[in-house]
């Protein structure tokens, strides 16, 4: 029996709150009661953001377990549940909510005894960042002192502890081979290994993707793959068969890109068995063959991290910047986002901490920063340049394509996975928005952060003095650049508009766009709450002549970033004597800066321009007033392409050797049954580059009629949010837990929530909701795959970013047919994309996506359940062909889930 902490421990869920004293006994009492204690004494807690949502008690503090956790074992996982943490302990699981105070008391001794063991593998840097937590008044610190003795020899700072990364000579041109089909066919099954169920369809897939690694035979003209496969066919070794092979006989790399980091973690998994090196971590020459790439904004700033650590941050952020310390020196790659950072730590902090210390705005130094040559983000950048595979995101593939520093490092042959959301993530790309929030960070990165801010944050003055100093044109540059920079919106610009003081150009334009918005909105105040928009047509002359002055106004800060570049240039090309290789790196990066600014200038300047003129028939623009829960954030205008992927096709496709789009979802489906090409070729960008890309198509070899079963439930009256609930919470119940909830309004999502959840828990069925619960979304998956008793609401995010195969997952409810949202380029591109049929081909992909939640192996069996009372029979064949759909009462699909039947329904309507 492990020993127990003797500290008053609390525990609360929504079936209640139970509370034991430090040597018991443990005993319920009221939420009242749960918060005198906590306001008393500190308590043993897990989770204390989340318990104080319980209790409604928002300034909830105490001795929260996961903070203790992640001072003893950083970079290490547990689910932030009783359940998970005593799984990662090694302790009894709580058999009930009552159990788990004795369990706090537990795992709190557990951890402390831990800091005293001889193996401890994360001592090295604990006594240190304790004295500094000490001095922070961390509530954990007393408890911990006793149990870290001062180690004989002074610790090293984090920063000396880093390694740093060396650099490697250019990699040679790849090879130029034609995979053999049976040296495709030999890696799959090394990669599936001995024993393996033979897959023929994923055998046919393996050879089909062989074909995007072939030689190029013109110039723009790359190899394009675009393969369906349906779930079960194994396409992730699939395609990874052939990836590892032209990897090894060519020398090259292969960038694999998906839209979700849940199939990054996947990927990072299955590479393993292509790469078995990965298992030492890194080759004979000592760099990695598989390496994680993500933007910027996901790793660890070190220079942030420093003016964290040294004052930048107090109070409760300032031990929030220890334990990310902490982490760092454990960390694999120092991704924040979806990496080995806890997504739990920085909720803890109920501030965004965590994204402070990361480099959101661009303001990156380079080779001037101290810790340029520890640098998580240039580790990473540098050792995709050595690697045979790159897994990536979409967004970040098509930027690093647009405007990479080093162009020989573009990706060319390249796996688009997630295919089907390639055009949501171009459309994003290259878009371009002048809003509020845009035009003060340009701001804050000319001129620098406004008086009284806190943080290491530097204008370009400060950042490039030495050049101003030595370069006369440089420095007048750099002058000119900051004085027309004031004229940008700066800090309190949103409260200025709303009392009619603008100031400035810029703030001219945002109040006259707000006021547009609000004369054309025709919702009569029962949007309130949500962004209204307005198209940017008809706009009468005062209007426009403000946006011609504030198109001035940003060419005028474009002329002198423009002559800054250019210096900036001359100086690499005859450069000073105290110009070092270090400079020299600065210096490119700066230019890089500078050019992203100038592109971002020009595209504001162009979109302005439109304003007084004629429509522009290849981009959709609009004005937006920003708002969320009433409360307006941003103003601005919003350029999109009409069909984006005109520019990823110049931009990706162009310069790419091949590349392979894949999805379970990419051909088009009808009323009739049959499907097409048609919009997955003109989705792909293979238009614009006239060419004919290649198409395969791989069945599901999921037995559907006997594996799932969709119900359409037509008896919950649109609108009322009682009914709804009240389906939810019965539905939950009949499958006793194990259910993803589906909503399109988390206004609906909210009120669901709260009507049900103290219910299910009462009767042992947890229930967690995104926008809910202060817990980022993916270890809100982590706790519902843990749990099979759980269950889960959400929205969009959850659709199609949920892997959970197995017990956990045998119930998906949506509350109603996925609409598109209808907006003014929903609009624009409904128009140009054949009316309703554009409409229908989204939806049932939307309903593809949501019903591939359910069925992940052959052993899967669930029920798939529509709240809709009017479903139209032209969107049912969105389901696998033989997937059983039943039109029925909510009492007939209760009976049905609650039995556990599938395949033969009641009154079953039709057998897709």
């Amino acid at each position: 029996m492990t020993g127990a902490l003797p500290l008053p421990a609390l525990h609360a869920s929504h079936s209640g709150c139970w509370l034991r004293d430090g040597n018991g006994p443990t005993r319920g009492v009221g939420t009242g009661a749960a918060i005198v204690a906590a306001a008393d004494t500190p308590l043993l807690l897990l989770n204390a953001p989340l318990v104080a949502t319980r209790l409604g008690y928002p300034d909830l503090s105490g001795l929260d377990l996961l903070e203790l956790f992640a001072f003893v074992h950083p970079a290490q996982f547990v689910v932030p549940t009783p359940k998970g943490l005593a799984h990662a302990l090694r302790l009894p699981e709580p058999e009930g909510d009552d159990a788990v105070p004795a369990l706090l008391q537990q795992a709190a001794e557990a951890l402390l005894a831990t800091c005293e063991a001889e193996d401890w593998a994360e001592r090295e840097g604990a006594w240190s960042a304790l004295q500094n937590l000490t001095r922070l008044r961390w509530s954990w610190a007393p408890l911990l002192s006793p149990r870290i003795a001062q180690p004989e020899r002074a610790e090293r700072w984090l920063f000396a502890r880093l390694p740093e990364w060396e650099d490697a000579p250019e990699r040679p041109q790849p090879g130029q081979v034609l995979l053999d089909p049976a040296a495709v066919s030999t890696r799959l099954a090394a990669l599936t290994g001995a024993g393996a169920e033979a897959r023929p369809a994923q055998l046919a897939y393996a050879r089909e993707a062989a074909h995007a690694f072939a030689p190029r035979r013109r110039e723009g003209q790359p190899h394009l793959l675009l393969a369906q496969a349906g779930t079960g066919i194994g396409k992730t070794l699939g395609y990874l068969a052939p990836a590892s092979l032209w990897a090894q006989q060519t020398g090259g790399t292969v960038w694999v890109s998906t839209y979700t980091k849940a199939l990054q973690r996947q990927l990072r998994r299955e590479s393993r068995r292509a790469w078995p090196e990965t298992d030492r971590t890194v080759r004979d020459d000592g760099s990695p063959p598989v390496v994680v790439r993500k933007g910027r904004e996901n790793y660890l700033c070190l220079l942030n991290l420093e003016d964290a650590l040294q004052g930048g941050f107090s109070g409760r952020a300032a031990v929030l910047a220890q334990l990310v310390a902490r982490w760092a020196a454990y960390s694999q790659d120092g991704d924040v986002i979806g990496g080995d950072l806890p997504g739990w730590l920085g909720t803890l902090f109920r501030q965004r901490g965590v994204k402070a210390l990361t480099d959101q705005r661009g303001e990156c130094v380079y080779a001037g920063c101290p810790h340029y040559r520890k640098c998580f983000i240039e580790r990473a950048s540098r050792a995709s340049a050595q690697a045979d595979l790159v897994i990536a995101n979409h967004a970040l593939v098509m930027v690093n394509a647009a405007r990479g520093r080093d162009v020989a490092q573009r990706p060319t042959r390249i796996v688009f996975d997630e295919g089907h959301h390639v055009f949501e993530a171009a459309d994003s790309t290259f878009a371009a928005a002048l809003t509020g929030a845009e035009t003060i960070e340009l701001r804050r990165w000319v001129i620098g952060p406004e008086r009284g801010a806190k943080g290491r944050r530097r204008g370009l003055a400060a950042r490039l003095a030495d050049l101003a100093s030595y370069d006369e044109a440089g420095g007048k540059a750099i002058a000119a650049a900051r004085y027309a920079a004031e004229a940008l919106p700066g800090d309190g610009w949103l409260q200025r508009l709303i009392e009619g003081t603008p100031s400035g150009p810029l703030e001219e334009l945002f109040a006259a766009v707000r006021a547009t918005v609000y004369a054309r909105d025709e919702s009569g105040g029962q949007e309130a709450g949500y962004g209204l928009e307005t198209e940017a047509a008809q706009l009468d002359g005062p209007f426009v002549e403000r946006a011609g002055a504030a198109q001035a106004a940003l060419a005028e800060l474009r002329s002198p970033l423009i002559r800054l570049s250019v210096r900036l240039e001359a100086l690499l090309a005859e450069p000073p004597d105290w110009l070092d290789g270090a400079g020299r790196a600065r210096i490119e990066g700066a230019r890089h800066s500078l050019a992203w600014r100038i592109d971002l200038l020009a595209a504001w300047e162009a979109l302005l321009e439109r304003l007084g003129g004629p429509a522009d028939p290849e981009f959709v623009d609009w004005l937006a007033v920003e708002r969320a829960e009433a409360r307006e954030f941003d103003i601005g205008i919003h350029r999109r392409w009409l069909d984006p992927m005109k520019p990823f096709a110049r931009t990706v496709l162009e310069g790419a050797h091949g590349v392979m789009i894949t999805s379970a979802t990419l051909k088009t489906s009808f009323a009739d049954g049959n499907s097409d090409w048609d919009g997955a070729v003109a989705r792909s960008g293979a238009d614009t580059l006239g060419i004919a890309p290649r198409l395969s198509g791989f069945d599901s070899p999921f037995d559907y009629t006997a594996q799932a079963e969709v119900l359409i439930v037509t008896d919950v009256p649109k609108g009322d949010v009682a009914a709804l609930a009240g389906a939810y919470g019965r539905l939950i119940e009949a499958a006793r837990g194990g259910a993803l909830g589906l909503f399109t309004a988390i206004r609906r999502l909210r009120a669901v929530h709260g009507r049900i959840a103290d219910r299910l828990a009462r009767g042992g069925l947890p229930l967690y909701a995104q926008h809910v619960d202060p817990i980022d979304t993916g270890t809100l998956v982590d706790i519902f795959r843990d749990d099979p008793r759980a269950s889960l609401l959400g929205t969009d995010a959850l659709r199609d970013g949920v892997d959970v195969p197995g017990h956990s997952l045998r119930l998906v409810v949506m509350e109603q047919v996925p609409w598109p949202k209808p907006s003014i380029l929903h609009r624009a591109r409904r128009l140009a994309g054949g009316g309703s049929a554009y409409d229908d081909s989204l939806i049932r992909a939307r309903l593809a996506q949501a019903f591939g939640r359910l069925i992940r192996s052959r052993e899967d069996h669930g029920h798939f359940v529509v709240l809709s009372s009017a479903f139209p029979s032209r969107l049912l064949t969105a389901f696998p062909p033989g997937t059983p759909v039943t039109r029925l009462t909510l009492d007939e699909a209760l009976q049905r889930v609650g039995s556990g039947a599938f395949g033969q329904p009641v009154n079953r309507e039709t057998q897709i």
